[in-house]
């Protein structure tokens, strides 16, 4: 955990990125009906948990995360509790959450701890639950024509959607989809048929 701590607090970007209260907005569009319980994991300063609350003041929100500072800097009101910890391992009761909203993590996870990541996901998702993740794009064009690369920094995995995909239904989930995300939703929406038009993308899953 140490080292998870220590490569996500010298990211500094990530507490202003830019596009976080529109990805969150995305996320709320596909929760369930009657969503009431939600984790935000890596919620960071609380940013996207505050847009979920505006949305629907209904929602009783935890948070997650692995650096303090971050936490220390949420506002009041927004979310029920907030934990210091890590995602391979979280102290929460089975079959806690209605939905479990990841945006931006699992590529600050190694490869080594993602499936851990994905079960313990699962473990605390109600039957019936959702997991709402968004991630990097590693096909998206631009990257390809610039010949830039997501790796790097507090960035240690990349995830190809087919293979996330197979590793969320590995760990038993069901109607896996994913969608476009990230700034070119602004003028695509999130259906473009083409996903290597997005420089990132969501993927979701039901525990069902």
């Amino acid at each position: 955990m140490k080292n998870y701590i220590k490569i996500n607090s010298e990211e500094k970007a990530s507490e202003a990125d830019p596009f976080t209260r529109e990805r969150y907005r995305q996320f709320f569009r596909f929760f369930p009906k009657n969503a009431l319980r939600v984790l935000d994991v890596g919620c960071n300063t609380g940013r996207g948990g505050e847009i979920l609350k505006k949305l629907d003041p209904s929602l009783v929100i935890s948070g997650i995360d692995v650096v303090r500072e971050r936490l220390d800097k949420i506002p009041e009101g927004i979310y029920e509790d907030s934990t210091i910890g890590s995602c391979t391992e979280m102290s929460y009761e089975d079959e806690t959450f209605d939905v479990i909203v990841a945006g931006e993590l699992i590529e600050h996870i190694y490869p080594r701890d993602i499936e851990q990541t994905i079960f313990e996901i699962f473990r605390i998702l109600k039957i019936g639950g959702r997991i709402l993740m968004t991630t990097p794009n590693p096909v998206y064009i631009i990257h390809k024509v610039k010949r830039q690369n997501i790796l790097g920094g507090a960035h240690v995995s990349q995830h190809h959607h087919d293979a996330l995909r197979m590793k969320l239904q590995m760990a038993g989930f069901s109607k896996v989809k994913v969608y476009g995300s990230g700034r070119m939703t602004r003028y695509l929406g999130c259906r473009f048929p083409l996903l290597s038009a997005y420089g990132s993308y969501l993927i979701m899953g039901d525990k069902y």
